[in-house]
């Protein structure tokens, strides 16, 4: 079941025409949610970047858009889809409704829908022995400011890169922005670490403004023996890199194992999962 506008239809029928801002422009924003025995995990994270995006969008926030009616309408889903007492994956999506072309129509209305799927894992873990290559996604790059931050569907380059990552046998690619900086994966934020150092690309380069990233910059913050800074990361430091790892929401910390002819260790992004994982039973 498909939660369109308060609605439960099923996931069979139509949710919107072909007049729908979000197909036509890409009008819609998205968020891609965690819920674990009907909790979600990083909520208010989630929904005030959520009312930002909106704002920047110059979308008009109706009055019932609240954290608890939100809250509310994905349990709902959660529970029509039998995965009230489970480990759910949910999409989120707020578009602009239909009408105008690139202009909104004066009777444009924003929308959401609401789709959850049944995920594995209920915490974050990193399996032994498990192996991760990267490489660069150099076809295009990435513009560095606000909207580059926005979760959007605006995501023709994470496409294209997957398609090349599956041709070249890689599991993941790590984007460049124009100024030829990294600053996140395909579907993620990029950490890097040497020594007692933490690096990971400022906003500013046009990384994703992820929830997940926010909460290990917090964990890492409490860390008095590290060293954490925001700064962009040049191509040459990935090979000087004691260990490389992505942020998201569904996976937790992913360590990359191998860059070119360069490998890596996972231990520090171990021991920062089971922080993570204390973290969210702690509910701080």
């Amino acid at each position: 079941m498909v939660n369109f506008n308060g609605n439960l239809i099923s996931s069979t029928d139509a949710l919107f025409t072909s007049k729908n801002r979000g197909y036509k422009y890409g009008d819609v924003l998205f968020e891609t949610l965690k819920v674990i025995n009907g909790k979600i995990f990083f909520w208010e994270d989630h929904y005030f970047r959520l009312m930002a995006s909106m704002r920047i969008m110059r979308m008009d926030i109706p009055m019932n858009f609240t954290m608890e009616f939100l809250e509310s309408e994905i349990l709902k889903t959660i529970k029509a889809n039998d995965l009230l007492g489970a480990t759910a994956r949910v999409r989120l999506n707020v578009d602009r409704g239909e009408g105008g072309k690139y202009l909104p129509s004066e009777t444009s209305k924003v929308a959401f829908n609401i789709i959850a799927e049944a995920l594995g894992e209920p915490f974050y873990t990193i399996k032994d022995n498990q192996t991760y290559e990267v490489d660069l996604y150099k076809d295009f790059f990435i513009a560095p400011g606000l909207l580059s931050g926005l979760k959007n569907n605006n995501k023709a380059i994470q496409v294209m890169g997957s398609i090349y990552a599956k041709e070249n046998d890689l599991d993941n690619c790590l984007v460049l922005n124009t100024d030829k900086s990294v600053i996140e994966a395909l579907n993620g934020n990029l950490f890097l670490v040497k020594g007692d150092k933490i690096k990971t690309p400022p906003l500013e380069d046009g990384c994703l403004k992820g929830v997940m990233r926010k909460q290990i910059l917090e964990i890492l913050s409490k860390d008095v023996n590290l060293y954490v800074e925001e700064s962009s990361i040049s191509p040459f430091e990935l090979q000087k890199a004691d260990e490389l790892f992505i942020t998201n929401v569904i996976k937790g910390i992913v360590p990359i194992t191998k860059y070119r002819k360069k490998t890596y260790g996972c231990e520090f992004a171990k021991e920062l999962t089971n922080r993570l994982n204390t973290k969210i039973r702690l509910g701080s």
